[in-house]
């Protein structure tokens, strides 16, 4: 018999092909998207089902925890969540922060559940997004019972909760430390009794007005209405969007220096942030570095009721975004406990991933010097004698933030205020009452 011919295979669908297609063909193509993906979906629940049901096979004796003692506990960990998709679990995926950390919690058997462990989260970060101060308040198994618990000699000598999560958990996740919640507070939250949070947006100096960022960051300061300044969520039932900002500003993470390679960060401090709130304050906070804006648009985006609808803009990178402390009052009177063997441990490891990424950066960065004096050269068409380039010629390529802004960037430019808006918070709010998602 003749084999056939492979068949030929499909290609990507370009933007002008889609626009010629007729209402009808659109419709059929995303019926048949929309299937496909709903097949995708079942297949990856289908392999996350039969996965968890080999690892409770592999269990031989089940753990009896009716006969632990329990502990409400603090526990700070950290993360790079540069490869995961966010810090909450999701139903498709097993890539994220808390799918993992269960795992741990639950191969130790530190808990029994999520449901009976009392987990409260402080900050839920996205997609991409890292924590260096992320703390969770949860309810682990203990060595003592719950009248021995508060004494110095049963707390120095508690089981190694950062020790035993960190032989389990992923290398991007460290456990740091813990700190008892005392008896008399057994309601006490990560997320509601959190009073501070502090976050970092790590950036490059590259060609920006540092003194420019700075002064729109003075306009962030205080209770003001955010709705301009991050992504609503009507859909979910936020329709508040006043919040506090205590502390916002740029400031070197080392020396300073007018090197385009120097490297800056947002430092920003609130009581509670919105949904994407950062990433849109720094969306705009670049355009202002570059020259785009001036620092009075921070100002025009807060007056809600002389512009009610968010002009459409693009936000930051998610990245070099690090949720980097949170203060509770409690750490005022309790002290948090380290075990130092495994602190070394975690200071050893962070030290072997910064050995290995800043190599990488060198290379790269010695790469680009090498380029610059070849593309000097080109341009004034004669050889230089020196390989230091003038900082201030126009030519030079300086252009290392222009991926921290999302989305394709415009040949013309567009001031933020003459952009087309999105829909009012009044018009959201009506459209979900419609699809009776909010009441």
């Amino acid at each position: 018999m003749e084999k056939l011919p492979p068949k030929p295979k499909k290609k990507n669908v370009t933007r002008e092909e889609l626009l010629n297609l007729d209402k009808t063909e659109l419709v059929e193509r995303l019926i048949q998207l929309e299937a496909h993906n709903l097949q995708l979906k079942n297949i990856i629940a289908k392999n996350l089902s039969d996965q968890s049901e080999s690892e409770v096979n592999l269990k031989k004796k089940p753990f009896d925890f009716t006969k632990c003692h329990y502990r409400r506990i603090l526990l700070h960990i950290l993360y790079f969540g540069w490869n995961y998709q966010g810090l909450a679990v999701q139903e498709d995926s097993n890539q994220t922060i808390e799918h993992h950390l269960f795992n741990a919690l639950s191969k130790s058997c530190l808990i029994q559940s999520r449901e009976t462990s009392q987990y409260h989260r402080c900050g839920r970060t996205d997609k991409g997004v890292s924590a260096f101060g992320q703390v969770i308040s949860i309810t682990l198994r203990s060595k003592y019972p719950p009248e021995q618990q508060h004494t110095d000699s049963s707390i120095s000598s508690e089981m190694p909760y950062c020790k035993i999560l960190n032989r389990l958990l992923p290398k991007e996740i460290r456990a740091v430390r813990w700190m008892p919640i005392p008896e008399d507070k057994p309601e006490f939250s990560a997320r509601f009794d959190c009073k501070k949070r502090q976050y970092k947006y790590y950036f490059p100096r590259s060609s920006l007005n540092i003194a420019a960022m700075q002064d729109a960051c003075k306009l962030l300061l205080g209770s003001n209405d955010y709705r301009h300044l991050c992504k609503m969520d009507v859909g979910n039932g936020v329709t508040e969007f006043r919040r506090e900002i205590f502390r916002a500003d740029i400031t070197p993470v080392a020396d300073e220096s007018n090197d385009p390679t120097t490297m800056y960060c947002l430092i920003i401090e609130g009581n509670a942030f919105l949904w994407h709130q950062i990433r849109c304050i720094m969306g705009v906070l670049l355009l202002v570095g570059q020259g785009n804006e001036t620092p009075e648009v921070i100002a025009e985006l807060l007056d809600i009721e002389k512009n009610p609808r968010k002009p459409q803009y693009n936000m930051a990178l998610d990245v070099p975004l690090n949720l980097f402390h949170c203060t509770y009052e409690l750490e005022e009177t309790n002290k948090w406990v380290y075990d130092k063997d495994e602190l070394r441990c975690v200071i050893s490891h962070l030290q072997t991933e910064w050995t290995l990424n800043n190599i990488k950066t060198t290379m790269i960065k010695d790469s680009i010097q090498q380029l610059e004096i070849e593309y000097a050269k080109l341009l004034n068409g004669c050889k230089m004698d020196s390989d230091e380039i003038d900082e201030n010629d126009r030519d030079r390529v300086i252009s290392y933030t222009d991926c921290l802004i999302q989305g394709v960037k415009s040949r013309v430019y567009t001031p933020l205020l003459k952009r087309e808006t999105c829909s009012s918070l009044e018009e959201m709010i009506e459209f979900y009452k419609k699809k009776r998602k909010i009441t």
